[in-house]
């Protein structure tokens, strides 16, 4: 059985679950583009590191196709029931298992590729994980990684003091953490170090506005977070006030911005 409570730094209630098919669709279309990008293709064997609730290994099955499985590999227990509800309803070829990433069993060279994003920054042990999934690989398998590559580039424009100091709290909180949550520079150096071959490198980031589907990115994530910090002593329930009420104000202003953290998509091919 599954730690439900502890599964996911947000947790993994109906809301986060809303949260995180928001989050999908802001970033489709440049998933979509990576899985191009590493010729994933129909027949292929994939495995989904750390999906979730399995928005992307739904669109990687309509990719693969009847003739290719995509493995969803997941913590969550109640995620990993989802993408089984899913993959009945829809009839995809998705194989669920529901682990942790020092648990999971793969047989080598089995893969055709592997999709991985914001899995490896909440891990102890990413390299090591990393060279796990690697020996799963088939050669010239291809390894997507999206991850945060500077947390600290998260801001707003105007600035507001009192949101500003909330988001200082997430990025301390992020650090005080078991994960790295800038691994994504480490990541080519990684691949380089397990003789796989950085073939492409592109930074991903994403500047919102109020009347954009993006905004709803990190507003959700705001409204989710800041809350659950309460407690840890890096913010208390008046500046968790104060910061989501500053939120509400920057989103009535349509010449608002948020820069989202800045992120890096790297893509490995295995020798």
């Amino acid at each position: 059985m599954s730690d439900e409570k502890n599964a996911y730094i947000l947790g993994t209630e109906k809301e986060e679950l809303h949260r995180l098919g928001v989050q999908h669709q802001v970033w489709v279309s440049e998933t979509v583009k990576s899985w191009e990008l590493a010729g994933f293709n129909t027949g292929d064997t994939i495995l989904d590191l750390g999906s979730g609730p399995g928005f992307c290994a739904q669109e990687l099955a309509y990719l693969v196709g009847s003739e290719g499985v995509v493995i969803a590999v997941d913590k969550s227990e109640s995620y990993i029931n989802f993408i089984k509800e899913i993959n009945k309803v829809q009839g995809l070829n998705i194989e669920c298992v529901l682990s942790d990433f020092d648990d999971l069993k793969l047989e080598p060279n089995t893969l055709d590729g592997v999709y991985c994003r914001w899995a490896l920054a909440w891990i102890p042990n990413p390299e090591e994980i990393i060279a796990k999934v690697t020996k799963a690989l088939k050669p010239g398998g291809t390894f997507v990684s999206h991850e945060y590559f500077d947390w600290s580039t998260f801001q707003t424009q105007p600035n507001i003091p009192a949101l500003t100091k909330g988001i200082k709290a997430i990025l301390q909180s992020f650090d005080n953490s078991e994960g790295r949550i800038n691994i994504g520079r480490e990541i080519p150096a990684i691949f380089s170090k397990l003789k796989i071959d950085v073939i492409g490198a592109r930074p991903m980031t994403k500047m919102a506005t109020p009347d954009h589907l993006s905004w709803s990115w990190p507003y959700s994530f705001l409204n989710i977070y800041l809350p659950k910090l309460v407690g840890t002593g890096l913010i208390t329930n008046e500046e968790v006030d104060d910061a989501l009420e500053g939120l509400e104000d920057l989103s009535g202003e349509l010449n608002s911005l948020i820069v989202c953290p800045y992120m890096i998509e790297v893509i490995g091919l295995k020798k």
